[in-house]
Formats: C-alpha cells, structure tokens, sequence
C-alpha cells in the first residue's frame, strides 16, 4: 500500500512549532548557512528574471524565504505549504518586513490551482521529502504557463551515502529527517513529458553541506569546492542540483 500524506513523516515533522520556529536558524543559521541562501537566491532572481508583476508560485515555502525574496523584487507571490505551523512564521516574516505576499495551505501533490495560473512555479529543498516526487514536479508544470525551478539531492553524490543512513537511522526509531536522491534523467524526463525544456542546471557542493558547517568557513568551502569546479568534479558528483526548465 503506498504511503499516504498523514503518515509520512515530512507531514509530520514539520507539523512541529518548534521546527518552524528553529528552521531557519538551523538551515541558514551560520556563514555556510548564510552561503547557501545568498547562492540560491542569486540563482533564482536570475531565472526568474524579469520579476516586477511576474506571477510566482512558491511550493513548500516553509518559513517563506524564497517567496519574500520574490516579494522584495516586485513580483505577485503566492507561497504553499502542508504546514500551518510553518506558514505562521512566513506571516510573521512578511508583516515583519512590510512585504506583500499569499500564503496558503496546500499540499504539492495536488496544488489547488488552474491550469498555468503562474508564471512560475518554484519549488526548493521538497520533492526530496514527498511521497510521489514525480506527481509533484507535473503539478508544478501544469500550473506554470513559463518556468519551473526545483532542486534535489542528486543520486551519484555523497548525498547519497547521507540519505541510506537517514533512512535507516529513521527505520530503526531515531530522530532524523529522512530524504531521497533523485536521477537527474528522472527529473528531466518528467519536465519533458509535461512540455517542459531544461534551460539551466546548477550544482553547488561536492562535500555534504553538514562537512562544510563543521568547519563554518566561507573561506574554506570557496576555495575546496572551487577546486572541485576547476577540475571537472562538481560537474560530475554536485549535490543539490537546481533545475531551471521553461514551457
């Protein structure tokens, strides 16, 4: 029997006040945490681009980061979560920063809107988590009528080796969040199949993102996974990948 969405365990882990209220410390907490962001948020406002009265769904917003980004550029901006726990901390964030944004309560596999509502759709750091990834990406290309962005661990990384033992920390009883790796191929072939073309592909570690909070030096992680780069390796084994795909 396939899993369902109350018993899996995103639902349920972000479900918590208290992970919504520690998220974003604990994922963007720290100069490696700090990186991350400022990389990722550079990459979507360049995909993105043009963004002032641009339609932007922000699927599994969390805490709204990504959708706030969008809101401060101008654009009309809708986020999503299964999570109202997580949405309250959006709420607050945007009241907080005097932004405009939408957010509602949904779930990615079946988004409570029409047919290319969106200009585009954003999904960051979720169908690693949900039970049918590939239900989600189509849903996010049916209701974009231009891009689609979403990134993933990548399976031939060492997230890889991360994820086998999340999983089976989790099987045993321990207190982890679990996740999958997913095959580029995979993703490229949904997007195909719901019309969609990659235009952009962008990896950004080689060393699992924990390996460079132990060290929490910006310094040391540009320079190791500049080297990477330089020779051919980030290229090959980059984790996560983020995918930039238009209609």
């Amino acid at each position: 029997m396939s899993e369902t969405p109350k018993d899996h365990y995103s639902y349920e882990h972000y479900r918590s006040r208290d992970v919504a209220e520690g998220f974003d410390a604990l994922r963007f907490g720290g100069p490696i945490g700090q990186l991350i962001q400022e990389t990722q948020q550079t990459l979507l406002l360049r995909a993105l681009a043009p963004m002032a009265g641009r339609r932007i769904l922000d699927v599994g917003t969390g805490t709204g980061r990504a959708a706030l980004a969008f809101a401060r550029e101008g654009a009309v901006v809708t986020g999503v979560d299964a999570s109202a726990e997580m949405l309250a901390v959006a709420e607050r964030h945007a009241s907080e920063q005097g932004l405009a944004a939408t957010f509602k309560v949904g779930d990615a596999h079946q988004l409570p809107f029409a047919d290319r509502e969106f200009d585009a759709a954003v999904s960051l750091r979720v169908i690693m988590h949900t039970p049918n990834w590939r239900q989600c990406v189509s849903e996010l290309c049916r209701v974009s009528s231009g891009r689609v962005v979403v990134d993933f661990p990548a399976l031939g990384s060492f997230a890889s080796i991360e994820s086998v033992l999340r999983r089976v920390r989790k099987a045993m009883g321990g207190e982890t969040e679990a996740y999958r790796v997913i095959r580029e191929a995979a993703v490229r072939e949904v997007l195909t199949a719901s019309g969609f073309r990659v235009v952009e592909m962008h990896r950004q570690f080689v060393l699992p993102i924990n390996f460079h909070k132990l060290f929490n030096s910006v310094l040391f992680t540009t320079s190791i996974e500049g080297a990477f780069e330089a020779i051919g390796v980030l290229r090959l084994l980059g984790s996560p990948v983020t995918v930039v795909a238009e209609r």
